[in-house]
């Protein structure tokens, strides 16, 4: 099976790169990780790449906001390269602050053309950072990485992580058209989130951005409850790794 190559991209304040390049290792991919100032000296150097991870963190101490200074970035230097990467039918994946990052740039939901992306994420409804575990189910068959896979089980840990629409018929659109592809159990969901929405993906659902951290939980012994047996004989977050890289066999 060939050996895709993922580019973990960091910035100052990621802390999740480490584990995310291993959780993507552990699928089976080749991964590199590399810090947003190198690649905007040379953008050629995600030709190399089939598979583009922003992980999780407080890139630039979310200090206008949860990933708005790297969000802007793409935007304004990077957006026509990973509009050719996205071409090309290759995958781009956002976790927790990635998924901040992704929200705030036109990668994930672009300008509708009306008030900008239909939706955005702002402050959990406790009005604090929340850190704990949450059940999910996944809706539909759009996402690449989500393949195959019904629930799972996976840590979330963040201060704005409520997704919220511009207005009813915003989300109606987003669930029509099959995006809204991961959902916290109701009784689970930890920031007050409309429609529960735990993840997105984009129109092709090669892009995916989600809260909770699949990278955390690859390993049965990550569960905390797997002493008492209930962990299952592989971590749940492992599948959506191991799916980004069967999409190229």
């Amino acid at each position: 099976m060939p050996q895709p190559n993922v580019l973990v991209l960091r910035a100052p304040g990621t802390n999740c790169d480490a584990e995310t390049a291993f959780a993507f290792e552990q699928a089976g991919a080749k991964s590199e990780t590399l810090h947003i100032n190198r690649l905007l000296e040379n953008l050629s150097l995600v030709d190399r790449f089939q598979i583009l991870c922003i992980p999780g963190g407080f890139s630039y101490g979310d200090d206008l906001g949860a990933g708005r200074i790297f969000g802007n970035q793409i935007q304004h230097h990077l957006d026509a390269a990973l509009a050719e990467f996205k071409a090309d039918g290759k995958l781009i994946l956002g976790i927790c602050n990635g998924l901040q990052v992704l929200m705030k740039s036109p990668v994930l939901l672009p300008p509708d053309g009306q008030d900008g992306p239909a939706a955005t994420l702002t402050l959990n409804d406790c009005g604090r950072y929340h850190d704990c575990w949450v059940r999910l189910e996944t809706r539909g068959q759009k996402c690449v990485f989500l393949a195959g896979i019904e629930r799972m089980y996976l840590p979330v840990a963040h201060a704005e992580g409520k997704f919220v629409a511009r207005n009813q018929a915003a989300i109606d659109q987003l669930e029509s058209a099959g995006q809204l592809v991961l959902r916290y159990l109701h009784a689970d969901n930890p920031n007050g989130a409309m429609a529960d929405v735990a993840g997105v993906c984009d129109s092709t659902g090669r892009v995916l951005g989600l809260m909770p951290h699949p990278e955390r939980h690859i390993d049965p012994t990550q569960h905390p409850r797997w002493t008492r047996g209930e962990a299952g004989p592989v971590g749940d977050g492992l599948q959506v790794f191991r799916n980004a890289v069967l999409h190229f066999a």
